[in-house]
């Protein structure tokens, strides 16, 4: 293991120390979900980043070896969908070679992970989390908006584990009157796997899923909904900050994790920058504006300066939005970044 004592600890006004960079890649996606991308709002016309506007995957390694050097040890690759994205276990391999990175992971939709799960093995990825909210075909349909295929999804997350990835996460949002209808069935198909389901309260995320408090179904209910069937018992943390509350099967010992942003807020925890596919640079999945970094790196600005610049932004950080949003101290309503747009 790489060791990491050389680098300084710098921390936000709220003592959260710099350590996790999402990446998001790309934009697009394959699918139009009810709550990211709704096709009535991403229709065929819609308009999306210009390739020319989107970050180089060396401007990228760029930013990457800068935060590494601010104590930034994990990478998660997002979207959009990241697999859309031409050549990009070419880039999985050069982050694998950048010394200071412990983790790279990988959030996709599925739908294309049978075609990409030996090359993203062979690349250097240590882990995959598929988006899957349903395997009923109906309620699958409905969430994705008529654009999935739940079959290409299940042979996409088989074929990863012939690959070689162990304990895949599987998250699933549930939005009420949408698809907690199949929530057992989820757990049925996958409990005895070795993958991890992740069951996500739905979230004010951006603003055109015109989310609604109601909507929400509380991780409590649906450990409830599952303890009924099934005996769980509550497990420690893989590591501090860990956003997943864990629970295994005790009949069996498979794992089970429930995200629950809106009932038992984690901002205090929270170490994550996100950075956009087109050169922004967010302090919170719930931020309203972002911090253009890529002029910078497209201007005469040296990698110190950059670095500084970065350490400025972290230490003036002091989101907090979903503990304000429980503690009913903030505008729900304001303007957020979509979640297409800097993955989840």
């Amino acid at each position: 293991m790489t060791n990491l004592s050389h680098i300084p600890l710098i921390k936000d006004q709220l003592g959260r120390a710099l350590r996790d960079l999402r990446i998001s890649v790309m934009d697009r996606c394959n699918f139009r979900c009810v709550y990211c991308m709704p096709e009535d709002k991403f229709h065929p016309g819609f308009k999306f980043l210009p390739s020319k506007k989107r970050l180089s995957f060396d401007e990228m390694l760029r930013l990457v070896r800068i935060f590494t050097k601010l104590g930034v040890t994990k990478i998660r690759i997002t979207g959009g969908e990241p697999l859309l994205r031409v050549n990009l276990t070419d880039f999985i391999g050069d982050l694998s070679t950048i010394g200071n990175i412990k983790d790279i992971a990988l959030t996709t939709n599925g739908v294309l992970l049978k075609k990409y799960a030996y090359e993203l093995k062979a690349s250097g990825l240590d882990r995959i989390t598929v988006s899957l909210d349903s395997i009923d075909p109906n309620e699958f349909k409905l969430m994705t908006g008529g654009r999935g295929d739940l079959d290409r999804v299940l042979s996409g997350i088989d074929e990863a584990q012939r690959a070689g990835f162990q304990r895949i996460k599987i998250n699933a949002v549930i939005k009420k009157g949408i698809n907690e209808n199949n929530i057992l069935k989820m757990v049925e198909y996958f409990r005895d796997q070795p993958v991890v389901l992740r069951f996500i309260e739905y979230m004010d995320v951006g603003t055109i899923n015109d989310w609604q408090q109601q909507e929400t179904i509380p991780s409590s209910e649906i450990i409830e909904l599952i303890s009924n069937k099934w005996s769980l018992s509550p497990i420690k943390q893989n590591y501090e900050g860990e956003v997943a509350s864990r629970f295994i099967f005790d009949d069996i010992g498979t794992e089970i994790g429930f995200i629950s942003s809106m009932t038992n807020p984690f901002c205090g925890s929270c170490t994550r920058a996100r950075l956009s596919s087109d050169g922004k640079l967010y302090n919170c999945l719930f931020a309203s504006t972002g911090i253009d970094i890529k002029s910078w790196i497209r201007s005469d600005m040296d990698d110190k300066t950059i670095e500084e610049k970065i350490v400025s932004i972290w230490q003036s950080r002091n989101d907090r939005y979903s503990e304000l949003r429980y503690l009913n101290q903030n505008n729900k309503d304001k303007e957020k970044v979509e979640m297409y747009y800097i993955g989840g």
